[in-house]
């Protein structure tokens, strides 16, 4: 089991940065065996894949945020991040990290079926 807690949202004016992090705990001893991502869910709309990081550490990201957003990994805090630079209120959206055990790099983590969630932080970006 693997556990994942959110933190880092708030509100925020367009143009404007956060920094999300996600915390990992229990059996997370081959952490880096893991595909990872960021998830947002806006009211009324699908969950969509924001940002992934492979078990290489390779990334890929949906068009909407690439040259904005940036997801990274520190092992040794078995911390997931994810800064977001010039938002906008478009983002707005409930954010959620995500885990499931794989070796594979980013382009391929984007297709899998994640099993460990965290609980969501919201980002409210006004115009």
């Amino acid at each position: 089991q693997v556990q994942l807690v959110e933190s880092g949202g708030g509100s925020v004016q367009a143009g404007g940065s956060l920094r999300l992090s996600c915390a990992a705990s229990g059996d997370t001893y081959s952490y880096s065996d893991y595909c990872m991502g960021w998830f947002r869910q806006a009211p009324g709309k699908q969950r969509e894949g924001v940002a992934f990081i492979g078990y290489d550490g390779s990334t890929d990201y949906v068009d909407s945020v690439k040259g904005r957003f940036t997801i990274s990994k520190d092992k040794a805090k078995n911390s997931l991040y994810l800064q977001m630079d010039d938002l906008k209120p478009e983002d707005t959206a409930m954010y959620y990290c995500a885990a499931v055990t794989s070796r594979y790099g980013a382009s391929l983590c984007l297709r899998l079926t994640y099993l460990y969630w965290g609980q969501g932080t919201q980002v409210t970006v006004s115009s």
